[in-house]
């Protein structure tokens, strides 16, 4: 009776700081619902974050890991729930894998029990009963990332992508002791048609709802890359190669099909019933498919669409949603920064509201995120980071809840691609991608104009004072640059 005491008194611990808050949670703008209101402000989500697994990684020190971010002007992060795990160094080639802690440095919702057997080492898992150790250590993360600014999504499924993952899953038969069902594998596990699990997916959804819901800074993702394991081709990035090459990966751009859907449809309605009964209602993000797509149809409940490796026509294709557009995950690149960078700035002027990168500087020992020996199938560095703070800066300096993107206001941009939002107050951003020289044409309201040339990889600005504009066209040549510059215009108020 002291344990389950204790626990309750655990559990109930963050409602009462969040009564003393009087806050509200994050949320569309309702001024501009393309960004987000919080704290009172307009905001974008900008991020370089570690590979996920911050809470169910015993030995990863969280705090060292967010005052990073903040340290580095970032605010968003992404974290898995517990219900997909990885192989130590197997899966997708990740030799420090945060996502795959080591012997029983494993800590996930639900509890161990006396039986030997799991496949990642220790005993296997009780899908009846919770483990305090992981919520407590949820709370405890929750709460230093809100002191900290930062965001965070939280993952609640992901596809299993291979049988390797598959077989340390909690939810796989042989690793729990609550006889789920052994018909289930990978491709069936997110679907209505896997058996007895389903109860035990809408327990653990509605208890991350509640334990969740005293914080201010949650977002909820229905499940991660859903169109992995049970993939629908959609369209092609280039239609103009052969078959069957230009079906496949990395060309083909995929859905989830009608069985994810229909499952996706009931894990949003577990949390929005669940919220229903408390204080608090956090956003519901859908990850909708891989590099660009026009949206079919949205979950019922969704504010958030999530592409995987983004084109910015993700944004132009879907904009007219009025719903947060965003690049939740990038890698796949290399390891260094400026294919990222030029990444970030292109979705974000596009009138993107998130971009994250998948950071792999962040293994353990290194939550500082200062390891850059090779490590998986991406980047991340402290330059990175440092690099995406200059961005951060750029639009939180902009009135977010009033801009939009202007596909007027750059009449040409010689050898380069532009990307520009604006104001009907007279506040223009734009971002040259490519290499000088450059000269831009610019139609440009009547009045005069001040701003910056901002170099997106070390933030040294260069002033811009002299622009006259008479209504018709302006032209202004860039300064040099190679692999973009951003530039920022204000008019003058008389």
């Amino acid at each position: 009776m002291k344990f389950i005491a204790a626990a309750v008194v655990l559990c109930a611990l963050p409602f009462s700081i969040a009564a003393q808050q009087n806050f509200e949670p994050i949320r569309l703008d309702p001024k501009n619902p393309h960004y987000y209101l919080y704290r009172g402000k307009a905001i974008a989500l900008i991020t370089s974050g570690e590979h996920y697994g911050s809470v169910i990684n015993a030995d990863f020190n969280y705090r060292k890991y967010l005052e990073t971010l903040q340290s580095d002007g970032l605010n968003y992060t992404r974290l898995f729930g517990g219900s997909y795990v990885e192989v130590p160094h197997t899966s997708f080639g990740i030799q420090r894998n945060t996502l795959a802690p080591s012997g029983g440095r494993l800590i996930l919702p639900w509890a161990r029990s006396a039986e030997p057997g799991y496949a990642g080492g220790g005993n296997k898992f009780d899908l009846d009963k919770w483990d305090p150790e992981y919520f407590q250590r949820l709370h405890e993360f929750l709460g230093e990332a809100e002191r900290h600014g930062v965001v965070v999504e939280i993952s609640l499924f992901s596809s299993q992508y291979g049988d390797v993952q598959w077989a340390m899953s909690p939810f796989n038969a042989a690793n729990n002791v609550n006889h789920t069902t052994t018909a289930v594998d990978r491709n069936t596990v997110n679907t209505l048609e896997n058996g007895n699990l389903l109860a035990l997916q809408e327990r653990y959804v509605r208890k991350l709802a509640r334990e969740a819901n005293a914080f201010p800074n949650v977002i909820f993702e229905i499940q991660n890359e859903p169109w992995s394991d049970r993939p629908e081709l959609a369209d092609v990035v280039n239609p103009y190669l052969p078959k069957p090459g230009r079906d496949q990966y990395p060309n083909s751009i995929e859905v989830a099909d009608e069985q994810s859907i229909a499952w996706q449809s009931r894990v949003a309605q577990w949390i929005t019933s669940e919220e229903a009964q408390l204080p608090h209602r956090h956003l519901i993000a859908q990850n909708y498919s891989n590099f660009r797509l026009p949206v079919r149809k949205l979950i019922d409940g969704v504010s958030i669409v999530n592409f995987h490796y983004a084109y910015p026509e993700a944004v132009t294709l879907n904009y007219g949603l009025d719903k947060a557009i965003a690049y939740d995950e990038t890698g796949f690149l290399g390891r260094g920064d400026d294919a990222y960078r030029r990444q970030a700035w292109n979705f974000m002027l596009a009138g993107g509201s998130t971009f994250d990168g998948l950071d792999y500087s962040f293994p353990l020992g290194h939550e500082d995120g200062a390891d850059t020996d090779p490590n998986g199938p991406g980047g991340g560095s402290p330059s990175f980071r440092k690099q995406l703070g200059i961005l951060q800066r750029f639009l939180a300096a902009l009135p977010l809840e009033e801009m939009a993107p202007d596909y007027h206001v750059v009449a040409h941009a010689e050898g380069v691609t532009a990307h520009a939002l604006s104001s009907s107050q007279g506040a223009y951003a734009v971002y040259l991608d490519g290499k000088g020289p450059s000269r831009i044409v610019l139609r440009l309201p009547a009045g005069s104009y001040r701003g910056e040339w901002l170099n997106t990889v070390t933030g040294e600005a260069t002033a811009v004072t002299s622009v006259k504009s008479d209504g018709t066209e302006y032209q202004l040549e860039a300064p040099a640059l190679a692999n973009g510059i951003a530039l920022r215009l204000t008019r003058a108020l008389y």
